[in-house]
């Protein structure tokens, strides 16, 4: 085998061994939590529904209680990515963009305790790791393992964290898509990891940040536990096109039980095939955006604002059928005009010592376990170029809407530019423009979203706990899709 094939092996990581200089960015070692953000983060759920419930009386503080305080059964830890936008009558809104079912996030969010050095990462595991292992019985023997395709920084955190919470050693294992000899493998359904000897360890539970269509080597039947199951990436977490469905049955159930509760998304057409995108980016004046439904880290993602950028996008080879085609958030001059929710445009941030303002989302990271959701990890990110009034040829709309910050190398390893991260410490959150009343808006459009993702990953379980492959293929009806999942391993 040629060195550049040899294969991979798991690292092996010991409890007592977490070093933040390792699983924090650096401009957050020294960042000190802005006050506002801190105090927000120690608000207990009761306080926050009677907050939002003051401000928003047509809704049912009693159902929104029940969202807040609820365990998930398979959604316990999740990131939703956000949208500070306004109206044209100037009402202010928390608009959800996607929800991601192993986000990122702890590296960048500085500490709530300075004393607590694992910050993030230790709350974490012990409320949805070390709490759903406590209540689990029948587990395979064998160890510990967080298994991982990028964001080596988080994920070795992740273990380092998981060490010391249950005091045994924890293997690290980095499971890259198309890996031809990867360090992790299923055998009847019971994850093993490879040492450096070349001998494989079974694994009784494990904390999973493979993000890249992780159903075609994790199966949805597994008798390792997993953190999160792949069951959740197929049913929204990683899938904006069944995401799609969740957050409409979810607000279509709403409005039967006169909750007054909705989850707020732009215009969103799903299933459309290659040939209808044109005719779709037509019906909402030509800008919009379009989506490959299983792409993540901001891969997959196109703004259209013009003939050029739509062109562009139908000459790309696509492996996938089927796409999501949303209305386009802007500038008001330039956002897109759609029948639901008429035009929605950025806020944007405060404007800088040049006058210019960005856009920036928000990422909003949670988890449950015992007693409810809480928050765990907040940051924010901004595009690379201003937002003008005015689109020209010359600007790319990407560059001026685009805000995430991986970034994929030739090679296929990822980098992340953080200059754009925006910390939610006193120098950057103050330029966000956001409150705390935008923060408890985030929190609670972040639950909704998760809680929608994990009721339809519940009912695409039969009564005895098998996969409803047939229900699934009904909802996305897309044949490379289903093609690349498996049900029980290899």
């Amino acid at each position: 085998m040629s060195a550049t094939h040899q294969p991979r092996c798991a690292e092996r990581l010991l409890p007592g061994r977490f070093e933040p200089v390792r699983h924090f960015y650096p401009k957050v070692l020294n960042a000190q939590i802005h006050p506002m953000v801190r105090f927000f983060m120690g608000l207990s759920n009761e306080r926050i529904v009677e907050r939002y419930r003051h401000l928003n009386p047509q809704i049912d503080a009693a159902a929104l209680s029940a969202r807040l305080s609820c365990e998930p059964r398979h959604l316990r830890w999740a990131g939703c990515d956000l949208m500070h936008v306004t109206t044209e009558i100037g009402h202010r809104q928390m608009t959800v963009i996607e929800t991601n079912s192993c986000p990122s996030g702890q590296k960048s969010m500085p500490l709530y305790e300075e004393f607590q050095e694992d910050g993030g990462y230790g709350i974490l595991v012990d409320r949805a790791f070390k709490g759903l292992l406590e209540r689990k019985r029948n587990l395979p023997e064998g160890g510990l393992a967080v298994i991982y395709d990028k964001n080596e920084m988080e994920a070795s955190g992740y273990a380092a964290a998981i060490a010391s919470a249950m005091n045994e050693p924890v293997w690290l294992a980095r499971w890259d898509d198309n890996d031809p000899s990867p360090p992790a493998r299923f055998q009847d359904r019971v994850l093993e990891v490879r040492d450096e000897a070349g001998a494989w360890h079974p694994i009784r539970a494990a904390m999973r940040y493979v993000t890249q269509r992780p159903w075609n080597r994790l199966p949805i039947h597994t008798r390792t536990q997993i953190l999160n199951p792949v069951i959740v990436c197929l049913a929204g977490g990683r899938n904006k096109m069944i995401a799609a469905k969740a957050y409409e049955f979810f607000n279509a159930k709403q409005e039967f039980e006169g909750s007054g509760l909705i989850i707020h998304t732009p215009e969103t057409y799903r299933d459309v095939r290659l040939n209808e995108v044109p005719l779709w980016v037509k019906s909402l004046g030509g800008r919009a955006v379009v989506k490959v439904p299983y792409s993540n880290a901001g891969q997959g993602v196109y703004t259209i604002t013009s003939e050029a950028e739509l062109e562009a996008f139908m000459q790309v080879e696509h492996h996938y059928e089927r796409f999501i085609v949303q209305s386009l958030v802007g500038n008001y001059e330039w956002s897109s005009q759609s029948e639901g929710r008429g035009r929605l445009y950025h806020v944007g941030t405060i404007p800088d010592k040049h006058l210019n303002s960005y856009v920036a989302d928000l990422r909003m990271m949670v988890v449950a376990g015992p007693g409810g959701f809480r928050p765990v990890a907040i940051y924010a990110r901004r595009a690379r170029a201003p937002l003008t009034t005015q689109l020209s040829e010359a600007h790319s709309s990407w560059d001026i809407l685009g805000t995430n910050l991986s970034i994929k190398n030739a090679d296929g390893s990822w980098g992340s530019d953080t200059d754009r991260l925006m910390l939610m410490d006193r120098k950057d959150f103050n330029r966000l423009g956001v409150g705390l009343d935008g923060l408890i808006e985030a929190y609670i459009q972040t639950i909704l979203s998760v809680t929608a993702i994990d009721e339809l990953a519940d009912s695409l379980f039969t009564k005895k706990g098998r996969f409803r492959k047939q229900l699934f293929s009904s909802l996305n009806e897309d044949q490379a899709l289903i093609d690349e999942i498996l049900v029980d391993g290899l």
